[in-house]
């Protein structure tokens, strides 16, 4: 993270609710064996929290979700997912498709639980100190120290953020009411939130990866835990592990500073709160330096890339990564018009690569 940013992360623990977010649950004795063969992760028994998504047969994802598990009652998982419309079909309608005969039981669960984020302790921050990579060219997954206990927590309606480090802890609460956290921590907006995962480079819902749009990868989901390239066949993985094989990837969803044009990236970096919404989906061109030896290989024109989540100047955007490399390098910089977003329409955009990233060979 650049280091102008650094302040804007919380110095005292802060919980916030997690806006545009449904929840279902899946009981019955075939509850973990019907997951495994529709998700993109391995679905261990004993039930055991983690971060997974549903793809679609063609490698394309439809939701990203996290899974709690709910060893009391009515036991089973309960699935914590992004329900605004979009081209996919709804996750409900979606699971009970593959249901067949299986021994599941779905429900809509949203009446009973809001989903709340909790971070900023001392121990959300050192507790990924331990992460390894496993690499395949453009493709990483992190790797968990097996002496340890599971990455995602062991606790009822609880999991530990894994998506990157200092992601803090997901917390699943009776509607209504205030996690038992609120005692310790600051109550802060859902935009909070948003904001604290786009500062550590976390893509999530449908606005940062739209169904039946985002790629996995594209999207960071190798990176972020949420894919397993050794288990066996579930829906969307021929494409996911021809890809994983391949090794390449030729976009990702970075962290971005939007700023005037003439800023330097050292002014700009600072966000403004009075800096305007931005709507989703705006295209980032990639504008060759003239300056530069026009001898040298120059990244492709064609292609743009896309602005998803943002706040306060901070967001998130789907860019090539042949002009991100070129805009490192100082052949290009990335531009953006938003027509309808306050008197100036034309800015600048930054981005970073987040610190926790699998880093690149010099």
């Amino acid at each position: 993270m650049p280091p102008p940013l650094r302040p804007l992360i919380p110095k005292i623990p802060t919980i916030a609710r997690v806006p545009h977010r449904s929840v279902l649950s899946l009981t019955g004795s075939q509850a973990s064996e019907f997951l495994n063969g529709i998700l993109s992760t391995q679905v261990h028994s004993p039930p055991r929290p983690f971060y997974s998504a549903f793809l679609h047969a063609q490698g394309r994802v439809l939701y990203d979700v996290f899974l709690y598990t709910r060893t009391t009652g009515e036991a089973g998982y309960l699935i914590d997912y992004d329900s605004r419309p979009s081209e996919a079909l709804p996750l409900l309608d979606l699971i009970k498709r593959y249901k067949l005969r299986s021994k599941v039981k779905v429900r809509d669960a949203s009446d009973e639980y809001d989903v709340w984020g909790a971070w900023g302790t001392p121990a959300d921050r050192d507790a990924d100190k331990h992460w390894k990579w496993a690499e395949q060219s453009g493709v990483a997954e992190p790797q968990w120290d097996e002496t340890t206990e599971w990455p995602w927590g062991s606790e009822d309606e609880v999991l530990h953020d894994r998506r990157a480090p200092g992601m803090g802890k997901r917390l699943l609460v009776r509607k209504g009411d205030l996690p038992a956290e609120a005692s310790s921590h600051e109550k802060a907006l859902p935009e909070a939130y948003t904001l604290h995962r786009i500062l550590h480079g976390v893509p999530e819902g449908q606005t940062d990866i739209p169904a039946m749009h985002a790629f996995p990868m594209d999207s960071n989901l190798d990176f972020m835990g949420g894919l397993d390239f050794r288990k066996g066949c579930y829906v969307g993985q021929e494409l996911t592990v021809r890809t994983y094989h391949k090794g390449v990837i030729r976009k990702r969803i970075l962290p971005v500073v939007i700023h005037p044009p003439d800023s330097s990236p050292s002014e700009a970096i600072v966000p403004r709160p009075d800096m305007p919404v931005f709507t989703p989906g705006l295209d980032i061109r990639g504008v060759t330096n003239q300056d530069v030896d026009q001898d040298k290989p120059q990244p492709r024109p064609r292609g743009s890339g896309k602005l998803l989540s943002s706040s306060n100047g901070l967001g998130l955007a789907l860019l090539r990564l042949e002009q991100v490399e070129a805009a490192e390098q100082g052949r290009l910089t990335f531009s953006m018009d938003s027509a309808g977003s306050g008197a100036q329409t034309n800015w600048g955009v930054s981005h970073w690569r987040p610190e926790w990233w699998p880093q690149k060979e010099e």
